[in-house]
């Protein structure tokens, strides 16, 4: 089977079950990550929890995803998506079956810290797509993963309040977290026996070195350096988080000894990035094998506003309609479901606008509609009609969600051999977008969070204008010398 078979969203044959397999596993990355977020009031009646110990259970949620989206590029660039993505769901089952058993807020938070890692699986599929479809299709498979993926957090919400309703009892919402390991567990064998790395007769380009992303130019190594520090901050605000300062669940020696540690990692990786790429100081690259960081750049900031409001908006939404509407707990999962269920649609849409009218004018149509949309909903409160309060957040979801398929129709388009280890930094910075929107959370009302991310919007807007559409070709050496020409428009 090869990429120029016909794109038949029925088929279920060569590039179309890759396609189909690697979203369901997405999917199921997503319910499995995003289990807890509507049946939080469950869990805090059933461990004692306060409000306080709630939200850093939201922001321990998405927390090791960061590191854990650049350390799974690295193994999927390395070792290919077949093999990491079933490994992850079969190891992410284990944290999934702890918290299912926690009898303490400490318990509970250390599972959902290890669950933080299941949220790398999006980044294994970006390059298991890339490497079975074209260019011209390319941001509407990604689209389709992308978003068929992510309304696994959607059918969560819908669906885990009934299971637990009809398991029933105090237990009712272990056994629905339960059964969602149980799933992982088993669809990490399925994955592993139905799909390939790449088509027959197609080479899987590795990066040269594995551990630190590579660059092309003496700039874009100091760009690398700058970009890499709201990953360390936004870790570093978690151990605030979780000190005598927040929450008080870690002591002030452990937090900073974590400060210390997070100091020494940077280091390290500031040493290992000059050790992979000091070569540009020394001769430069070609121009035929350059890309541009500054590309990679203006994507992590426009995901930090996606796909990490996204992020935070799915953890809180449950609660925020409950509060501001006064809606039981499987009530109000089903009405914040509506803001997930737009994934159905709208990324595959934002791929799709992407593959026939340009990268860059679809993402500043996105974006620009993502910050009216968040301003939108920093207006509703409980005089809205709440069918009202729903149209806006789906509306709202539409430019998110889209604006995340846009942004992933241009990942895989910069650096073939490298489109793992982009996407875990693109992904990443998703991430550090939600510890940083949940914690603003913590200390601020419902309108004014959604005012910051309206705000952080802009600012994605003004550096989406330094980004270039793509063109032309990569250039990727084959092991025999041979330079292989990829299209990416």
């Amino acid at each position: 089977m090869t990429k120029s078979e016909s794109f038949s969203i029925f088929s279920f044959v060569g590039k179309m079950k890759v396609l189909h397999l690697s979203w369901m596993a997405f999917f199921i990355t997503f319910l499995v990550w995003f289990n807890h977020a509507p049946l939080l009031q469950s869990i805090a009646a059933s461990l004692g929890l306060d409000n306080e110990q709630i939200k850093t259970l939201l922001i321990l949620n998405v927390a090791l995803t960061i590191p854990a989206r650049i350390i799974i590029g690295m193994l999927t660039d390395r070792f290919g998506p077949r093999i990491v993505y079933s490994g992850l769901l079969a190891v992410c089952s284990i944290p999934c079956f702890m918290y299912a058993m926690a009898e303490t807020f400490t318990q509970a938070a250390i599972a959902r810290f290890l669950l933080g890692f299941i949220g790398a699986g999006f980044v294994i599929g970006i390059r298991m797509v890339s490497e079975w479809f074209p260019a011209n299709e390319l941001g509407t498979a990604e689209g389709i993963y992308g978003g068929w993926g992510n309304f696994g957090s959607a059918a969560a919400a819908f669906m885990l309040p009934t299971l637990a309703l009809l398991f029933g009892g105090d237990d009712g919402w272990r056994w629905a977290v339960g059964l969602t390991g149980l799933i992982s567990l088993l669809f990490a064998f399925v994955y592993y026996a139905n799909v390939r790395d790449t088509p027959k007769g197609a080479n899987y380009f590795k990066p040269k070195n594995v551990g630190a992303l590579e660059i092309t130019s003496k700039g874009d190594f100091f760009l690398l350096l700058v970009m890499k520090l709201p990953m360390y901050a936004a870790l570093a605000l978690l151990a605030w988080k979780l000190s005598p300062n927040g929450v008080n669940m870690l002591s002030s020696g452990i937090e900073n000894a974590i400060y210390v540690g997070l100091g020494f990692l940077f280091v390290y990786d500031l040493f290992h990035t000059w050790k992979v790429n000091k070569n540009v100081f020394e001769k430069p690259v070609p121009e035929l094998h350059r890309y541009k960081f500054k590309q990679v750049a203006v994507l992590n900031i426009l995901y930090f506003a996606t796909f990490g409001s996204e992020l935070a908006v799915i953890s809180m939404l449950p609660l925020f309609f409950a509060d501001t509407f006064s809606l039981s707990p499987v009530m109000a999962g089903m009405v914040a479901s509506a803001y997930a269920f737009m994934n159905l649609m709208s990324r595959p849409g934002g791929g799709w606008i992407s593959d026939r009218y340009g990268r860059k004018p679809t993402l500043l149509i996105l974006t620009g509609g993502l910050a009216v949309g968040y301003f939108a909903m920093s207006l509703i409160d409980s005089q809205w009609g709440l069918w009202i309060a729903v149209v806006v957040a789906m509306a709202c979801s539409f430019f998110v969600q889209a604006g995340e398929g846009a942004v992933f129709a241009v990942v895989p388009l910069i650096k073939r051999r490298l489109t793992g280890q982009i996407a875990g930094m693109t992904g990443a910075y998703g991430n550090v977008g939600a510890v940083v929107y949940l914690t603003v959370l913590s200390f601020v009302d419902y309108s004014t969070f959604f005012l910051v991310i309206a705000a952080t919007a802009v600012v994605g807007f003004v550096t989406l204008l330094f980004m270039e559409e793509p063109a032309g070709h990569i250039a990727e050496v084959n092991e025999d010398g041979s330079v292989e020409l990829i299209t990416v428009n």
